[in-house]
Order: structure tokens, then sequence, then C-alpha cells
């Protein structure tokens, strides 16, 4: 048996796994976040024990029998979190996390520190990334940062309470601002640049290799073996891609999650920080990703939903597939970019619109509008990346894959196969079982093989080109209309 533990912003899950690639059991605990100032977001460390506790008390007792058989565990994390400890280990101050603003004028002085971040690290400076957090520490709160001993990212906090080894692996460190890429190595120069150097960070490991094993006192207490190797891990969507499968160049993922994500792994490092593309490790040795990020997807579906006088979602998505191809045609075209943009702009100034209203037009009108400027935001997201995909096309994971009518739209707006695989809503933490198997001498061939398709959504040729006709259109008018001062209408 293998465990995967998945710290998750909002819960923390965990997934017993069989040899035979069976999900034994999961288990679920709440997590929350804390605002304490605008753009603030912040977790005690120790709630993320308490909901460890949770998890694994909830296993023990309802399956002690696969309990008993664990021989590896995999941790899967949210990334770019920072959590400072003191000189015996202490939790210095809350966590701050990925979703974190506060250190805007930070990642301007890291960019100026280092003119060549970009090319170390394969990304742009952004207040998500750990490396900014620290600066603003240093600056605001100078004296915690004199006793900041180590540097922890949240999955790997864990993984020093339950092994008492300080640990982290390349696609979770690939997060931080502070990691050669390329090199798959602290840099120092980034490092340094923080006021930091090696000494403040964990040691480095492959995301399927072995990093240390289980406690023994805490074995005895889940009702685990004496001795569990527990794997590297990784951030979370290189652990979703391992439990989807997806570790070849070309195989990848889209989801239509809050935020939407195109996520395709490669054999080489391929940063390209113009268009705001991330270049990160992949969890497993002589792989690479990269992955374009647009901040609003099904969240701006929800927000149509509201402003539309939707019941919900679901309403929204089936009145706006009642349009004919002909009214498609003639909708107005929807920007959304309701919290500014990521990938390819970089510009989080981007303001959403609906353009080319008029009387004639209809709510399903405006719905279907805010679907085919999403979709076409992912399809942005896509030409960046370059790289050829996978025959098998995408897998669709995320809240917005479970209609399968939008998953069709964006199909044809792709022009790729995708496919909806089983177990989506627990990739991750199956994703960190498989590491966990790998840590336990797991063949690769055998462990990461891609997960069953649920469905098979095929581009329409003829819906791909009314398509394409309608993207080029709607990319023209980002200059004249995302970037124009004030709000949009």
């Amino acid at each position: 048996m293998f465990l995967g533990l998945d710290l998750g912003t909002s819960e923390l899950k965990a997934l017993l796994l069989s040899p035979s690639h069976e999900v034994i059991a999961t288990a679920h605990a709440p997590l929350s976040v804390q605002h304490p100032q605008p753009l603030w977001a912040e977790q005690a460390p120790a709630d993320w024990w308490r909901a460890l506790e949770d998890v694994m008390g909830q296993l023990q007792r309802a399956h002690a029998p696969a309990m008993a058989q664990v021989q590896g565990l995999g941790l899967s994390g949210q990334m770019h979190g920072a959590v400072l400890l003191g000189q015996a280990g202490e939790v210095l101050r809350p966590a701050i996390l990925w979703n974190d603003g506060r250190s805007a004028d930070q990642c301007a002085q890291l960019q100026r520190l280092v003119p060549q971040l970009s090319d170390i690290t394969g990304n742009l400076a952004m207040p998500g990334f750990t490396a900014p957090k620290l600066l603003w520490v240093r600056a605001n709160e100078p004296e915690l940062f004199a006793r900041t001993q180590r540097v922890l990212l949240p999955k790997d906090w864990l993984r020093l309470k339950l092994t008492g080894e300080a640990v982290s692996d390349m696609s979770d460190a690939a997060g931080t601002l502070w990691l050669d890429t390329a090199r798959r190595d602290w840099s120092d120069r980034m490092l340094a640049a923080c006021g930091l150097n090696r000494s403040h960070m964990p040691r480095l490991v492959e995301g399927s290799a072995l990093s240390a094993q289980v406690l023994p006192q805490l074995c005895a207490r889940w009702g685990l073996p004496a001795q569990v190797a527990v794997a590297g891990g990784a951030g979370d969507n290189a652990a979703s891609a391992m439990g989807l499968g997806l570790v070849e160049p070309g195989q990848g993922f889209v989801s239509l999650g809050t935020s939407g994500v195109v996520f395709v792994v490669g054999e080489r490092f391929a940063p390209d920080p113009a268009h705001a593309v991330h270049a990160f490790c992949h969890a497993v040795p002589q792989r690479w990703h990269q992955m374009s990020v647009m901040l609003s997807a099904a969240s701006a579906v929800t927000w149509a939903a509201s402003r539309l006088g939707y019941a919900d979602e679901a309403a929204l998505l089936a009145d706006a597939a009642t349009l004919t191809p002909q009214q498609q045609a003639q909708a107005p075209m929807f920007l959304p970019y309701l919290s500014g943009e990521r990938s390819p702009h970089n510009d989080p100034q981007a303001r959403a619109a609906w353009l080319g209203m008029t009387a004639a037009h209809t709510r399903a009108d405006l719905a279907w509008a805010v679907v085919e400027g999403v979709s076409f935001g992912l399809r942005d997201g896509l030409l960046t990346l370059g790289g050829p995909i996978d025959n098998r096309g995408l897998a669709l994971v995320g809240g917005g894959a479970r209609s399968l009518w939008w998953g069709q739209v964006l199909s044809d707006v792709l022009g790729l196969p995708l496919w909806r695989p089983a177990h989506a809503g627990v990739a991750a933490a199956m994703g960190a079982a498989r590491l966990g198997w790998l840590a336990a001498g797991g063949d690769i061939a055998e462990v990461c093989r891609p997960v069953a398709a649920a469905s098979t959504l095929q581009p329409d040729r003829d819906a791909h080109a009314r398509h394409l006709l309608r993207h080029a259109r709607w990319r023209a008018m980002y200059a004249g209309a995302a970037r124009a001062p004030g709000p949009a209408v």
C-alpha cells in the first residue's frame, strides 16, 4: 500500500493506493485561511498538523489492515508558501501563502538586484513566489528575519514533523525563485539577494527519490509498519500530473478551475518569461514542465452567473448551449480579465469587458461570450507553450470539467482531444501516493501509467475553423479594451 498526502489551501487530503492502482480510501480535513490585512493570506502550520492527525486517524480507524501494509508515503502541497523556523525549529510566524499579495514592491526590488532572475529561475518575480515574501519579512519584520534559521515550503514542514528531516523536492523548490531550475540546485545568487544562503534551505532530492522515513513513534501511533519510505514529493500541479500518469514530453492537462492552467511536460528547461509562462522542474528526473495560467476561468462563469441572474453556473452553461453556430458568430465577445491576467500578457491591470453588444443581444448571448472568452484565454495559454502535444491530447480537470458541453467547446477551440480522467478530484493525492511508491522501489513505467479516461472529447473540424476566426478578432481586442484605463463595461 502507498499513502499520498495533499496539503491544499482549503483542505488536506489523504489517499490510500493499492499496488493494483485501486484507490482504497480517501480522507479529508478542512483548513481555513486568515486575512489579517488586505492582500494578506496566512495559515498557521499547527493547523496543517492537526489536519494531518485528523486524516491519519480517519484512515487508521476505518482501514487499519491497509495502513499496516503502507510501504511508501508521498507529499503534495500548495506551492510558494513561506514557513519560517527559528534555532530550535520553532515556527516564528504564520505561513505566508501562495495567494498573498503583499510583496509587489519586493518583486521589483528582486528584479533589480538580479537582472538575470528569469534566466536562472525560468520565471518572473511575482508576489506569489516565496523569495519576495522573505524580502518583505526582511524589510518589515527585521528582528524576526534575523532569527530565521530555515525556510520551508508548506508540505516540507509536514515532512519535518513526520521524519525530523528538512528536505524539499525539485518541483516545489522551483516555485521559490531560489532554484537554478536548469541545474536543479539552489542558486547562491538568488539566495544572497534575499539575505539568505544554503544553510537556510532544506536538502534537495528528486520528487520520486527517498527523502527520509516516518518517525517510529508516528508509525506506532497510526498503525504503520516500522519503516515507511517518504518520497521527495511534488508541488500540487506536478503531483496532479503524476497522479494522471503524465511524465513524458508532450503529455499534459488543462484545468478549468477557479483559475485556468495549461500544463505540458518537457524534456528540457524551456523558460518563456516574456509571456509569463512558468517553467518548473517536474517530479521525476530529467523532466521539466511549462505552465500557462489565466487568473479567471471557471470563476468568470461563477461571476457572470451571479451578475446575469442565473441560479447557478450550470444554468448559465445550459442557456449558452442553446445558441446555434450562426448565433455564436453574431454574439458579443468577452475579455475574461476580471482579476488582471498572467499568461500570456502578464498584466495585472488588464480589465474584463463585453464588446460588440447591441439591443438585439440576449442573456444567452452574454453567457456564451463568457464561455467562449475563457476558452479563448486557455487557447492563448496553449499557444505560448509552443511544443508538440501528445496524440492523446490533454487531460481535462477542474470544476468546469464537470460540464461535458463546455469540455466539447474547449476541445473545439483548442483543436485537441480532451480526456476526462477518473479520480480527477484527488489527482494530486494520487500523484503523491505514486511518488511514495517510487521511493519504496517501484518501477516508473508501472507506477506512472496513465489513468483511464472516463470519457474522451474529439474536436470538430468545422467548429474549430469557426472558432479560429473569432479568436483572431478576440485577440485584437485586448490592446484596445482590456488595457483601457478605468473600469471596462
